[in-house]
């Protein structure tokens, strides 16, 4: 009977050290496990990088194939990962997989909707479906989004690249107004400008064109692109002195620039022909008069030979009468007939152009004449 109390006791007695026995059990054991469990994470995220480093030297050398495997394997040991989720994309989209990319990148925007580089892709893939809403809208915001890196010049290439969207599908007066907001924020020595005044030309905006290249021959004087862009620019306001000036400059840099040269011979045309320049002496006036009129004669010869004879026969009857009475001191005894033959001379580059197509340099200087006189 004495030893029940006594086992009783000796279990109280003995319970403390049973239960640190089993705490400290306890502990050592989470720390195996805990320790096991950073072993295995960590070398899941060794081998997730391992991967991810050989897709992104694949996605680099554009082996999309092989990056689009690289990548999947890196998720498959780290599958949250924003970058390999985002880096797969990218591959896949050079797959042309795009569905399967917009899977990935719309899922990455609702988890960062202010990431720059996912926006951009956005916008690229609703560019190439034609979605113009969509890509304007991830295009601005890839704009005002965070980049890594240096953020203003990623943010400004995604700038050109709406621009150069809106002029693809011919949104001229959009190209204008988002190249006039750079135009604002860009520093006149940047080394963009000579871009900014490309861009600016390609969007019929020679104003601003001509302002950009200026400032890019500010830096850098022979320059020849700038040169040649400042011509092309000069011509479209109508300052065909400046342009001559610039575009031979541009050819004295570059001779085989074929573009420069086509412009200079346009230019030299319109010189040749436009007796409304204020610089123009009266003999002169009239001389230009004439060649005009006898470029609209031989191309209402050429028309005629391609078969629309009977929609110009009006015309060549009108040209035949009036050829009569022209000549140096009757256009300038009698200014009725130098505006006679000015008009006749533009409607007949103007009805032959619709009828005949393009005609040569010297047709299109007179149509351009035509529009800028009846503008004045």
């Amino acid at each position: 009977m004495a030893a029940g109390p006594l086992g009783f006791n000796s279990y109280l007695g003995r319970k403390p050290v049973v239960l640190t026995f089993l705490t400290a059990l306890a502990t050592v054991l989470f720390l195996i496990v805990s320790g096991i469990s950073h072993i295995y994470t960590a070398q899941q995220q060794s081998l997730a990088a391992r991967w991810s480093g050989r897709g992104a030297s694949d996605l680099k050398a554009q082996h999309f194939i092989d990056a689009v495997a690289d990548f999947r394997t890196a998720l498959l040991y780290n599958r949250d990962n924003y970058s390999y989720q985002l880096s797969l994309a990218q591959a896949l989209l050079g797959l042309r997989r795009t569905d399967e990319a917009y899977a990935y990148l719309i899922n990455l925007w609702d988890r960062q909707p202010e990431n720059g580089v996912v926006n951009l892709e956005l916008a690229r893939i609703a560019a190439g479906k034609g979605d113009t809403w969509r890509a304007l809208r991830f295009y601005h915001n890839a704009i005002y989004a965070t980049w890594p890196g240096d953020e203003e010049a990623e943010s400004r290439n995604a700038h050109f690249e709406l621009i150069e969207y809106l002029l693809g599908i011919h949104a001229d007066t959009q190209a204008q107004a988002e190249l006039i907001a750079i135009d604002a924020n860009l520093s006149e020595a940047s080394p963009l400008q000579e871009q900014l005044g490309k861009l600016f030309l390609k969007a019929q905006d020679n104003q601003h064109a001509f302002a950009a290249f200026h400032r890019a021959l500010r830096e850098k004087r022979h320059d020849g692109p700038a040169l040649a862009g400042a011509g092309m620019a000069a011509y479209g306001l109508g300052h065909y002195l400046a342009a001559r000036r610039y575009l031979d400059e541009a050819l004295q840099i570059s001779p085989d620039d074929q573009q420069s040269a086509e412009w200079l011979r346009r230019t030299e045309s319109v010189l040749t022909l436009d007796p409304y320049q204020p610089q123009v002496r009266a003999a002169e006036r009239d001389r230009m008069a004439i060649q005009g009129f006898t470029v609209a004669g031989s191309r209402l010869k050429s028309c005629a030979a391609t078969g629309e004879a009977a929609a110009i026969e009006g015309l060549r009857k009108n040209w035949a009468d009036l050829k009569s009475q022209i000549s140096p001191g009757a256009l300038r005894r009698d200014p009725d007939l130098f505006n006679q033959t000015m008009n006749l001379t533009f409607s007949i580059e103007r009805q032959t152009s619709r009828i005949c197509g393009p005609g040569s340099d010297d047709d299109q200087a007179l149509l351009l004449i035509a529009g800028q006189h009846e503008e004045n």
